[in-house]
């Protein structure tokens, strides 16, 4: 993350940029497709049990310059990593490298019956990676578009989104729920998204006024591919089995008595921060910013507790947070075990909070917390300078 805040990740001398770059490797005319990174207000580990959430997309996003090619061929670039990489178009296999995303969903797209198709991509990104907004949605959301843009107009969101998750969870093996990839495509900017993981619909919850959000990287990396995440998502799937369900969604608090710990816990989680998704969005309505922050901060007493995926690094991160001055609450955001804290802060001191986090949490753990102030965004789309 950069130690300055930003307001906008991507403009139109990024994008011309960008073009330039893919004109001067592949030639030729390419579109330009974006996809926001997102943040989780409240609603954390909720989606995959079919339960509620209040995400939104925001202004950092990944963009991709593409265009078919005639050489059966995925040629990718990174302008992040600094590499190109070259994939047959018709046959794929995993490979534990970034481009399995965009692999991902080039298979989802040949899996529904299409030709084999080449690409030619240059990709970048400021999604900051392993913080837990996103960045690997952003990445995947921008590959469906364009793929599927070139088919398609207009092209069909819903099934962007499919796509992008089919990509993640299938091809590169992360078992995660459909919130990221949903909050990606479709945010709206100055809302939250409330969104029934069940339904897949979600109401649009206009934020208060003077607010805005305080990202704080905690530098502790998570990799959910391989960490703790699966685990908790079994352990979820676990309680509903042994309450009869077919998700937690519908369990009641009463119901937990009959789970055996530490499901019980994993399962209180579910049930509580359901409730308090409800409640933030009512607060938020009602722009009562002091309730909604409240409620973040209880919800990352849940996340440490009863969910055990919190660190000591954010756990002293969100202390921190919530007893600083315009910090209206605080939490862990993102699958855990690491990543970032989020902060529903006071526009106004949002900068002069931010660095009085940092401050302390260097201090206290000899680790420098990059930090931005975002605003919520649109989602996808095509990008027209």
């Amino acid at each position: 993350m950069d130690a300055r805040p930003t307001e906008h990740a991507i403009d139109a001398a990024d994008a011309a940029t960008l073009s330039a770059r893919f004109v001067q490797r592949f030639g030729g005319s390419p579109r330009l497709f974006r996809a926001p990174g997102r943040i989780n207000i409240i609603g954390e580990h909720t989606d995959y049990s079919k339960g509620l959430a209040l995400p939104a997309a925001i202004d950092r996003a990944c963009m991709i310059a593409a265009a078919p090619n005639a050489k059966g061929l995925l040629r990718l670039v990174s302008l992040n990593f600094g590499e190109e990489i070259g994939r047959p178009a018709a046959t794929f296999e995993r490979r534990d490298h970034w481009s399995d995303y965009v692999a991902g969903c080039v298979a989802a797209v040949q899996a529904e019956g299409y030709a084999p198709q080449g690409w030619d991509m240059v990709i970048s990104s400021d999604v900051p990676l392993g913080a837990g907004v996103s960045s690997s949605a952003a990445l995947t959301v921008a590959t469906s578009l364009a793929i599927t843009s070139y088919a398609n107009e207009p092209p069909d969101l819903e099934r962007v989104r499919v796509l992008a998750w089919t990509a993640e969870s299938r091809f590169v093996g992360m078992p995660c729920g459909p919130l990221d990839q949903f909050a990606s495509v479709f945010g709206k900017r100055d809302h939250a998204l409330m969104m029934d993981c069940r339904s897949l619909t979600a109401d649009v919850i206009p934020l208060p006024a003077n607010t805005a959000f305080v990202l704080i990287d905690s530098g502790v990396k998570h990799r959910l591919v391989d960490g703790g995440y699966e685990q908790r998502r079994r352990e979820c799937e676990q309680a509903a089995a042994q309450l009869g369900l077919n998700a937690l969604r519908d369990a009641s608090a009463h119901d937990l008595e009959r789970v055996e710990p530490p499901l019980r816990q994993r399962a209180l989680h579910v049930v509580t921060e359901n409730e308090r998704v409800m409640q933030t969005a009512a607060a938020l309505r009602a722009a009562d910013v002091v309730t909604a922050g409240a409620l973040m901060a209880q919800s990352h007493k849940s996340l440490r507790d009863d969910f055990a995926v919190t660190c000591a690094e954010t756990d002293a991160l969100a202390e921190i947070a919530n007893a600083t001055r315009g910090v209206f609450g605080a939490r862990q955001m993102g699958g855990g075990f690491g990543g970032c804290v989020i902060a529903l802060v006071d526009a106004t001191h949002a900068r002069d909070a931010a660095a009085h986090i940092v401050g302390a949490y260097e201090r206290r753990w000899k680790i420098g917390g990059d930090w931005f102030v975002c605003q919520t965004a649109d989602g996808a789309g095509e990008f027209h300078p």
